[in-house]
């Protein structure tokens, strides 16, 4: 009797599975302003259908075993199937749901370091389950371990490029070269780290385009972090002034614009970021704060150079934003208020010029 209920209870949870799951999405809708429910929301199939189908199967089985029908084997090989699609399921959601926890409290997470926790359990997930199909099947696993000193050889040799890449993969991670999301530059392709996996890594360049390198390539091969900076995106550019003997003019602008730039509001000075780097200062006073978290204050204005048509001061400052836009909006008003600064004084912009001389003797060409 028992039987008979139990299996009645498991048709009627199929049939009522699409409208119970669809409720649960609206509840967990609902209170999506929790963390784990929000992740949840979006893993409901995900998690359900193996754990429904992993039911049912057993369901069946017992009604077979019932009725002296034989399943044995393949009862084994689907249970197992079945139960480590169900785990790794869960082991993801629970994954996801750590780093999205930590990412909501504004905590230093390496992503990368977790998906490579994921795809690691993956393999170990197609390796535990091979073993237990060999183990089933009555196969000597001590036999097997005692033959890899010869099959290992092998299969090292031909897989050598593979196992390069995974290890280097863990030395990417380790060494803390780049995270998910950082744009970095190499001396072949520029973009945005989208996924670090186990053998490669996939970077989305500027053109929208999606590049998989293996990590081989990225381990051994200079890697320029433009996302490690905290403070501090350089804006440099020359003033090319007229030739002129007016020094103390000269001077009178050059100060003028350093002024402008100490005043900006924009700009790295030591009393604008004196609190930002507070923080930083009181957790780590073992090596300079500048170079380990990427901060640049330098502040430069100077008659820099005599060209061939003009004299150009330099003007080499720091924006306290780092992003592209807002770095842009800033480079613009300084470029602006610098022209204002140079319209109201005696000094004029140099620009690339041609004299043409005309003699106008008509003699000229007479012998």
């Amino acid at each position: 009797m028992k039987e008979i209920i139990l299996t009645v209870f498991v048709l009627l949870l199929d049939f009522m599975y699409p409208v119970l799951s669809k409720k649960l999405k609206i509840f967990l809708f609902k209170n999506r302003k929790k963390l784990s429910f929000r992740l949840f929301y979006s893993r409901v199939n995900k998690i359900g259908i193996p754990l429904l189908v992993l039911l049912n199967f057993n369901v069946l089985t017992f009604w077979l075993k019932k009725f002296n029908i034989a399943y044995e084997n393949a009862a084994f090989y689907i249970n197992l199937f079945l139960i480590a699609w169900a785990f790794y399921e869960v082991f993801k959601y629970i994954v996801y749901t750590i780093i999205s926890i930590k990412l909501a409290q504004k905590a230093n997470v390496r992503r990368e370091l977790f998906l490579l926790v994921i795809n690691l359990t993956k393999v170990l997930l197609v390796i535990v389950v091979f073993v237990m199909i060999l183990s089933h099947l009555g196969v000597n696993l001590t036999a097997i371990v005692t033959s890899l000193g010869i099959g290992g050889v092998i299969v090292g040799l031909a897989a050598k490029d593979t196992l390069s890449n995974f290890f280097d993969s863990i030395r990417l991670v380790s060494e803390d070269a780049f995270h998910q999301g950082d744009w970095i530059e190499t001396k072949d392709f520029e973009g945005f780290v989208t996924e670090i996996g186990l053998t490669a890594t996939q970077i989305r360049t500027f053109d929208n385009s999606l590049i998989t390198i293996p990590n081989s390539v990225l381990a051994n091969q200079w890697i320029k972090n433009w996302s490690r900076r905290i403070i501090g995106r350089r804006i440099k550019f020359w003033i090319k002034i007229k030739y002129t003997t007016d020094t103390k003019e000269l001077n009178r602008v050059i100060q003028e614009i350093r002024t402008m730039l100490e005043h900006h509001p924009q700009i790295v000075t030591d009393k604008k970021i004196a609190f930002q780097l507070r923080k930083k200062m009181m957790k780590n006073t073992l090596f300079s704060i500048e170079d380990k978290y990427g901060v640049r204050k330098t502040l430069l204005v100077y008659l820099d150079e005599f060209d061939d048509y003009s004299m150009n001061i330099l003007v080499y400052a720091f924006s306290i934003t780092v992003d592209w836009e807002k770095w842009l909006k800033v480079k613009q008003d300084v470029l602006y208020k610098v022209l204002e600064i140079i319209k109201n004084s005696k000094l004029e912009l140099a620009y690339p010029t041609s004299v043409i001389f005309h003699d106008s003797r008509d003699n000229l060409w007479k012998e």
